[in-house]
Formats: C-alpha cells, structure tokens, sequence
C-alpha cells in the first residue's frame, strides 16, 4: 500500500519507518528542509535505539522515501498519517495548538484524487477529527475520505518494540470501509491477534488523554506515598514492590523520583482538564496530579539543598542525566530543567553529564559546564545528583567517585543505589522516601 505521512518528527518517524518494515511504500514529508536533508543523508535527526538502523534498511530497499513535496508524498496514496506537533499554546493556558493539524488538512485536501483514508496520528483533543473532516469537505467539496483516529502509545526509548509489539490499536470511525483499510495498513499485527479497539472518532481522541493520565497519576500516587514514607520512617521502595504486586495494580510506574517530563505526560494531563473544562466536567484526580507532580519538583530542590546543610552557595555539584528518562535525547519538561537553575541561581556550580541530551541542555543553558563522563561530572564535586536512571549510571566505580569528590554526598533521586551499600562505601545517601533503609 502506498502511504503518505505528514510530519517527520518523532512520531511521523517512528511510524513510517516502522510501517515501511511492514512493506509498505512510505513517504514521508516534512516542511523543514535542513530535516528531510539529515533524513535523505541517512542522518537521524531524534535519538532512539534502533531507529537509524530500521530506517537505513528501508531506504536502501526502496520502501522508505523523504520529501518536502506534499504533492510527492501524496501522489498514489491510499492512505495518508497526520503526524505533526500538538503543543500546548504559547499562552500557557494548557490547550493544545492544533493549528498544524488543521493547516495538514487544508493542504491534504487538495491532493485527494481518488479513496482516502485520513488518519490523525498526532494527540489531538476531543472533537479535532470532526474538525479535519469539516475542513478537507469545505477545501475539497468532491473529496472521497475517511477521518481515522489512530492514537500512537510509543514510549520514548521503546518506540519501535511498541509499534511492532503494541498492547492494542486503537481505531476511531463509524466507516466499515476505512477500518478495512487500516487492517490491512497493520495485517502484521492483526494476524498476530493484537487487539483492535474500534471505536467513535470522539471515543478514540478520548483514549490516549485517559492513558496518559492514569499513568502520571500513578507517579504522582507514589512520590506522595514516598514523602509519607521519609515522614514515618518507612522504605517506599518496599511499599512499591508489594502493592505492585497486586494483579489489579501492577509495578509500572510505581517508581517514586522527581516527578514526570517529557513530551506527553505533562502536555496532555494539562489539555484533559482543559477538555474537561471545556465540557462542564470536573477531573479532580487529573488536577491532583498535575499540582503533586508541580511540587514534587520543589520538593527535591529542599532536599538537594538540606543535604548540602541548607545551602549550595559556592557548592559544586556533579549531576548525572538531564534527558527526562533514559534512552532519549528528550529534555522537554525534564525535571532537570526546574531543579538545575534553582540550584544554580543559588550560588552551586553545576558539572553536567548526560549520554544523549547534553547538546540540547547545552542550548538551554549554556552557562553550565558539561562533561565528557560521568566521572568528569563528580571530581572535585561537594554533592552528585542522579537525576536520570541511564544504564551506564547503575554499575558505577563508587570508590573511584568517592575518592575525586570533595564531599562523599550522593543525592541518588531515582533510589539506583542501595542506601546500606552506598553507606559502607563511604558515601553520605539520600535517596527519595528511604525511611528505614
């Protein structure tokens, strides 16, 4: 089948070169040229594990193309993937920016020549679907389409296993003759009996913002769960494992720490309240875990600086990660990015090191010095902070850190280290709701 995907960020990417290993033609567009310029050079512009690799093998085999020709992109296709950016307003006030969206179906419209399946790609609110179907009918009166919500559930550092192995697929329309066509664009996966959710348009929208939400909600439950812990003298790494345990809970996401970033948690838990608003509906729980995951980042910054004896005036402090979560060059709303200058505007000089996102902090704050280690990053350090859970943060030389520090303090925000073993090393340990450890 021939398919167009619009946008060529993180999702669009992710999508085509996934859908390509399917066997299907790809093309995917972008209006960036200096981005279809990396892409058709074999460069990939986003970090994720066994991205460059999937791509290259659909380029070379002729099933994977990049253009800024939406009239390339379209020509023959059956199917075309809207996969652009829904950010929330500049105005701050949680909405998301669906101007892109909106601009893709105005331009689709008019290289629609023959049955074509529309598919929002992208987190949209409730009702944008009907929005795009309106805009192609009146841009394009003779126009034969069909607007599918497909929602993506890719996890930044395991997209690709996501898309080739999902939970579920989600498809939302009312016409028989647009879910055949998405079947066959996923046959891999419906011959592997993954479940297919169809579902109304509105239903479908709906599907992703609940997820998301839960999900955070589920971190926010265990970092409060974890400061009642530090108050009683409890280990909520213990309280963690056993209620995870339970078939009706599960462990995912119970890991207490500084709070959610990322792209998606604290974009689309601010857009459901505002669709909730919008709607004369009230979502309580949403808005507690927008506020818990606000302070807990404040939270952390009180820690650091009790653990640094009330103050990190003239302190120097090797951090370790940036990036929200591992296996991504992803800083956006990282907790790094609230507790970094805090620590900064303060008076402490902070050594960075992260594996991928050290380029783009960089951009954000120059004024910090960065690393080629994560050894560099502790010499001479009054404290370290452990920030991202890397892999290659896990198994480090302590008595090599230890002995470069100028303080043994290991402030670990993501509970990696054993608290009684990082003792018996010599270090000074403050995890995250480590009462009795």
């Amino acid at each position: 089948m021939n398919i167009a995907i619009i946008g060529s960020g993180y999702v669009g990417l992710v999508t085509g070169a996934c859908l390509s290993e399917f066997g299907h033609q790809v093309t995917c567009m972008d209006k960036d040229a200096g981005k279809i310029s990396m892409l058709q050079e074999g460069r990939i512009p986003i970090y994720e594990p066994g991205l460059e690799a999937l791509v290259a093998k659909n380029v070379k085999g002729g099933r994977l193309h990049f253009t800024t020709e939406l009239s390339i992109a379209m020509a023959d296709a059956q199917a075309v993937f809207i996969a652009v950016g829904t950010p929330s307003q500049r105005r701050g006030n949680g909405y998301a920016d669906l101007s892109y969206i909106y601009d893709a179906a105005r331009e689709i419209a008019g290289f629609i020549k023959k049955y074509t399946v529309v598919i929002d790609k992208s987190t949209v609110p409730v009702g944008t679907g009907r929005q795009v179907e309106r805009i192609i009918k009146e841009t394009s009166p003779d126009a034969d389409f069909d607007v599918v919500s497909n929602p993506e559930f890719l996890r930044e550092g395991a997209a690709i296993n996501d898309f080739m192995r999902p939970d579920r697929v989600v498809l939302g329309t009312e016409s028989e003759r647009a879910v055949d066509v998405l079947k066959e664009i996923y046959n891999p996966l419906y011959l592997n009996s993954t479940p297919f959710v169809v579902t109304g348009i509105e239903t479908a929208e709906l599907i992703k913002y609940a997820a998301n939400a839960f999900l955070a909600m589920k971190i926010s439950f265990i970092n409060e769960m974890a400061s009642l812990c530090e108050s009683v003298g409890a280990d909520v790494i213990s309280l963690a494992k056993a209620v995870g345990l339970d078939g009706r809970i599960g462990s995912k996401f119970l890991h207490p720490g500084p709070g959610y970033g990322g792209s998606c948690f604290p974009k689309d838990t601010l857009a459901l309240l505002r669709i909730a608003q919008e709607h004369g509906s009230s979502l309580r729980l949403v808005e507690a875990t927008v506020e818990v995951n606000s302070a807990q980042k404040g939270k952390m910054i009180k820690k650091i600086r009790k653990a640094l004896g009330g103050s990190e005036v003239g302190k120097t402090i090797g951090v370790l990660g940036v990036t929200f979560k591992p296996e991504t060059d992803d800083v956006r709303d990282a907790p790094a990015l609230t507790i970094l200058p805090a620590l900064h505007e303060k008076g402490a000089k902070l050594q960075v090191h992260d594996p991928q996102g050290m380029e783009e902090a960089a951009r954000i704050f120059p004024e910090y010095t960065y690393v080629g280690d994560a050894y560099a990053a502790c010499a001479g350090a009054d404290a370290v902070i452990l920030l991202t859970e890397w892999n290659q943060y896990r198994a480090l030389d302590l008595e090599r850190i230890r002995d470069t520090m100028k303080t043994p303090l290991f402030i670990d925000l993501r509970n990696v280290y054993d608290p009684g073993k990082m003792r018996e090393s010599g270090f000074v340990y403050v995890g995250v709701g480590r009462g009795l450890s």
